[in-house]
C-alpha cells in the first residue's frame, strides 16, 4: 500500500467525516482517478515529437498511454480526422496514489518559483485541473534524453460532490494550494 493511499485510509477520512459530518462513510469523497494528457500540435509535421511525448509518458505514470486522434479536420492547422495529436493515461487505484505521492513531494516543489497551485482550477463537481510547462520536474526523466519540453494537463477526478469538499480531500493529502 503506497503512502498517500495508507494516510488517507487511516487520517483523511476521519478527518473528512469530521468536519462535514457525513452520515454515511460512503459519502466520505475519495480519489477515483488522474488523467495525465499531453497534446503535441507539432506530430502533425514531426511523428517523433508524438514518440518521445508517448515515452515521456510512460516513464512518468508507469503504464502505457493511449494516442488520441483528432476527431474533426481543420484546414488552418493542417489536421486530418484520425491524425494522432497526443497521448493521454489513466491511473487508478495504487499507481494514481503513488503518482499523487510523487507529484505533491516531489516534482511540485522542482517547479521554479514555485508559490503553490491554484485554489481555483476547480470544475464545480469536485474535480481538479493542473497544467504543468515541462515534463522535467519529474525525477525519472533525465534532460538530457529530452529533445523538445511538453507540457502536461493533469486532472484530479474526486468523489466530492462540492468544490470545497474536494479541496479539503486534496489539502489534507497535501497539495500545496496558494494562499
Amino acid at each position: 500500500m503506497s503512502r498517500l493511499n495508507e494516510k488517507y485510509t487511516s487520517e483523511i477520512r476521519q478527518a473528512l467525516q469530521e468536519k462535514f459530518q457525513y452520515k454515511n462513510v460512503m459519502e466520505i469523497p475519495k480519489l477515483e482517478k488522474v488523467v495525465i494528457n499531453i497534446g503535441v500540435g507539432d506530430a502533425v509535421g514531426n511523428a517523433k515529437a508524438l514518440e518521445a511525448a508517448v515515452n515521456d509518458l510512460t516513464i512518468i505514470a508507469g503504464q502505457k498511454p493511449v494516442i488520441t486522434k483528432a476527431k474533426k479536420s481543420i484546414a488552418n492547422f493542417k489536421v486530418r480526422e484520425g491524425m494522432a495529436l497526443g497521448t493521454k493515461v489513466t491511473l487508478r487505484g495504487e499507481r494514481m496514489y503513488e503518482f499523487l505521492d510523487k507529484l505533491i513531494n516531489v516534482a511540485l516543489p522542482r517547479v521554479r518559483d514555485f508559490r503553490g497551485v491554484s485554489a481555483t482550477a476547480f470544475d464545480g463537481r469536485g474535480n481538479y485541473a493542473l497544467g504543468l510547462k515541462e515534463q522535467l520536474i519529474f525525477p525519472e526523466i533525465e534532460y538530457d534524453q529530452v529533445e523538445r519540453v511538453t507540457g502536461m494537463d493533469i486532472i484530479v477526478v474526486t468523489s466530492a460532490k462540492t468544490d470545497e469538499e474536494a479541496r479539503e480531500l486534496l489539502t489534507l493529502c497535501g497539495m500545496p494550494f496558494e494562499k
